[in-house]
């Protein structure tokens, strides 16, 4: 069992909680009502600043020229491709420039914005991984239950949010995140027990802000 594999298995109980969420199940079903899914984009969107600098950090602090220039490739279809769901979704939801900017933060979106900033403060390849991994792992795994694209829901701004996490691209990028977390796994104790609560920490966090998508607003 590589490290990456290691750890998830060690919070397995909050990653199958994310993955079956009831907010994934009504996504996937194409029954999330609007209103929840306003509420988690905005709240979603305020981590992309966030996101963007930690991908950053890993093309300056990857251990090669053949990794750096996968995150660099990351970072160009996210600026393409992610950000423009967004706005295509905020622009749909009649969601005003004051919330797409600058909206009151959720305790949810506050902790795991504070968790990326921290990885992002070491400058350290094994963290800035550790948290990217969570992200993007994570979610592939909710993606995945969609199954083919066929029983997908009509609707774009579900459909397109599956998409964006459930596509050839997307699959091998988490692949080989994985292979590279395993690649770099610390050896020395400290950095390993940082990291691994980085991790656990992330995953915690990602079970918790499906959680406050759910409750505020109340879903119908």
């Amino acid at each position: 069992m590589g490290f990456a594999e290691e750890l998830r298995s060690s919070c397995a109980a909050d990653w199958d909680a994310a993955v079956g969420h009831e907010f994934v199940d009504r996504l996937l079903g194409g029954s999330l009502p609007d209103s929840v899914l306003r509420h988690y984009l905005v709240q979603d969107y305020q981590f992309c600043d966030a996101f963007v600098a930690l991908l950053g950090q890993a093309v300056a602090s990857g251990p090669s020229l053949s990794s750096r220039l996968v995150f660099a490739g990351v970072l160009g279809a996210f600026a393409a491709d992610e950000n423009s769901y967004f706005r295509d979704c905020f622009d749909e939801l009649s969601v005003p420039q004051a919330d797409r900017n600058g909206p009151e933060l959720t305790k949810a979106t506050r902790d795991f914005d504070g968790l990326m900033r921290r990885a992002l403060e070491t400058r350290s390849y094994p963290d800035v991984l550790a948290v990217l991994l969570v992200a993007e792992w994570l979610y592939g795994d909710w993606a995945a239950r969609a199954g083919d694209e066929e029983s997908w829901p009509a609707a774009a701004k579900h459909r397109e949010w599956i998409r964006l996490h459930n596509n050839p691209a997307y699959n091998g990028w988490v692949t080989w995140l994985r292979e590279e977390f395993d690649a770099v796994a610390p050896t020395d104790a400290a950095t390993l027990l940082r990291v691994t609560e980085t991790f656990k920490d992330a995953v915690r966090l990602e079970r918790a802000f499906f959680d406050s998508a759910m409750e505020s607003p109340t879903p119908a």
